[in-house]
């Protein structure tokens, strides 16, 4: 077994004040980093009546029901590791770990790859110590090898797995994606630092770039014309700000941004994306404790 070591992933306690990691760069902030690990991705749940009060949730999947697995803890035994399953060990509630289920999702391959959903307040020994080192999520088992970084899992997800393509041919497109795609941080550490702030200015600047980005192709309304692997990279993340930042700052993200609209109207047909989605009034109060101590 080999455990590929990346970043981009969530730290292993929700609240925990370890920094936001990101492929190149790690971005550190005034008095506590990021923990976007307790930010979540809306799927409806009802909790089950054994003893952990796992989510189990059953959901459409072209016309198939999926039943989510339980949440394991520190008290949970593992799967059967390296067994020639592939697993994805995620978070119900990390937006980077919701980036690589979206994919999963869009790509048909529900029973190809497997979710091990952990609990990141309580999580097992043994993932640690038998499976990422990294303790982070979300991380992909796949042909005795381990990787991790959300990023990289969507690509290595949509090149070696069937299914629609997330990637485009065109160079161009390829080359604005990873423009689109280094951007992310930057994006989400504008929105997070100006939370407590007066000022909208990095805000109006962040969702100005998106709205730009999104008038670049005419071929569709997703970032790239035609639904790809950009729009899963933000999608978790303007699904926590938008109604977020209605609530703290009486600021909505979709004035005066047209294109936003359709994107988020597109995005919210998708059914792969919706799978995943958490309710807003929960993504709000999850975070205003959070960043705002509410």
């Amino acid at each position: 077994m080999t455990a590929l070591i990346t970043t981009s992933t969530c730290t292993p306690n929700l609240l925990s004040n370890s920094p936001l990691h990101s492929t190149k760069i790690t971005l550190k902030f005034p008095h506590k980093s990021l923990p976007f690990q307790a930010l979540g991705g809306h799927m409806p749940y009802r909790l089950s009546s054994n003893k952990t009060g796992a989510p189990i949730v059953t959901m459409a999947i072209t016309g198939a029901q999926e039943v989510l697995p339980p949440i394991l803890d520190s008290t949970s035994d593992p799967p059967s590791l390296f067994d020639g399953t592939t697993r994805l060990y995620t978070s119900y509630i990390c937006p980077y770990a919701q980036r690589v289920w979206i994919a999963r999702n869009y790509k048909g391959l529900q029973d190809k790859i497997k979710l091990v959903p952990l609990d990141l307040q309580n999580r097992p020994a043994w993932y640690k110590e038998k499976v990422y080192p990294e303790n982070k999520v979300p991380s992909l088992e796949h042909n005795n090898e381990v990787r991790g970084e959300s990023l990289d899992l969507t690509k290595y997800i949509d090149s070696h797995f069937e299914g629609p393509s997330l990637y485009p041919n065109d160079p161009t497109k390829r080359e604005f994606a990873e423009e689109l795609l280094s951007y992310t941080d930057t994006f989400n550490r504008a929105v997070v630092t100006s939370l407590k702030g007066d000022s909208e200015t990095e805000i109006s600047a962040a969702f100005d770039y998106l709205e730009t980005a999104l008038s670049k192709f005419d071929d569709g309304p997703f970032f790239l014309g035609q639904f790809s692997l950009v729009d899963i990279a933000y999608a978790p993340f303007i699904e926590r700000f938008h109604p977020l930042l209605l609530d703290v700052k009486k600021y909505d993200i979709t004035t005066g941004r047209p294109k936003l609209i359709a994107w988020i109207e597109e995005m919210n047909k998708i059914e792969a994306y919706k799978q995943t989605k958490r309710d807003p009034q929960e993504l709000v109060a999850m975070m205003k404790k959070l960043f705002l101590g509410n």
